[in-house]
């Protein structure tokens, strides 16, 4: 597994290198955001996944994963931050990243949520899931929606793929928050409170923005549901369809 690591901090950044070397990652570390840019523009595929602090010299972690998002790149991305609010997570999340971990920190923390996003990260298969106008192409880690016939990718991080994924395979079902907790968070890291009506606050917003509103509802009391009344599975061989 490939890491890129950006972090201003020399001590930090030291130490984080030789930790993840310790556990097997190859790491290549840089100090400024303009830096990480030059690295990851083009060529964000040989990484599996990115660690951004949120306060870079030129550009800054939040900038980064904005800028990601913009080219439909779904590299899972790590913020560090030393700010703890609720509306800063909130912000950290709005612009693309998968998770979020406060300073200070200990080291059995960071590897539960390296290996989290791991997990999380889509994984390429040979067929498609569709839902109304949403469709998911595994071949290519995309979900796009389709207007006019002419097809639309909805830039996603790697946390709002898998998340909507999940609501995809269970159309019209109500999903609960626990379920989407074990099905998002399965490490041995505590999820940051109200993690899950942010993540569905921000992917109803993209979706929104792409013309699917209230595709995800809220069922009061107890969780969310995809509306949908057709699902269908596309492989390359057939398609079965579920009523």
């Amino acid at each position: 597994m490939r890491i890129l690591l950006v972090e201003d901090e020399p001590d930090l950044g030291m130490i984080l290198q030789k930790t993840l070397s310790r556990e097997k990652y190859l790491v290549d570390w840089v100090q400024d955001g303009t830096t990480a840019w030059n690295y990851l523009d083009g060529q964000w595929t040989q990484y599996n996944v990115a660690i951004f602090d949120w306060l870079l010299p030129g550009i800054s972690g939040e900038e980064l994963c904005q800028r990601l998002r913009r080219q439909n790149c779904s590299l899972p991305v790590l913020m560090l931050t030393a700010k703890d609010g609720l509306e800063d997570m909130v912000a950290g999340l709005d612009a693309g990243a998968d998770d979020y971990l406060i300073k200070p920190f200990v080291k059995a923390e960071l590897l539960a949520r390296l290996r989290a996003l791991q997990r999380r990260s889509p994984q390429v298969q040979t067929s498609q899931l569709q839902v109304g106008r949403l469709t998911l192409d595994y071949a290519s880690s995309t979900i796009f929606t389709t207007s006019e016939g002419q097809p639309y990718p909805i830039p996603l991080t790697a946390n709002e793929f898998r998340l909507l994924e999940y609501f995809m395979k269970h159309p019209n079902q109500t999903l609960t928050r626990d379920q989407i907790l074990e099905q998002l968070w399965k490490t041995d890291a505590e999820p940051i409170s109200n993690v899950v009506s942010a993540r569905i606050r921000l992917l109803r917003r993209k979706l929104a923005e792409y013309g699917c509103e209230e595709v995800i509802e809220t069922v009061h009391g107890f969780g969310y549901r995809l509306m949908n009344k057709r699902r269908t599975l596309v492989t390359k061989s057939h398609a079965v369809s579920r009523q």
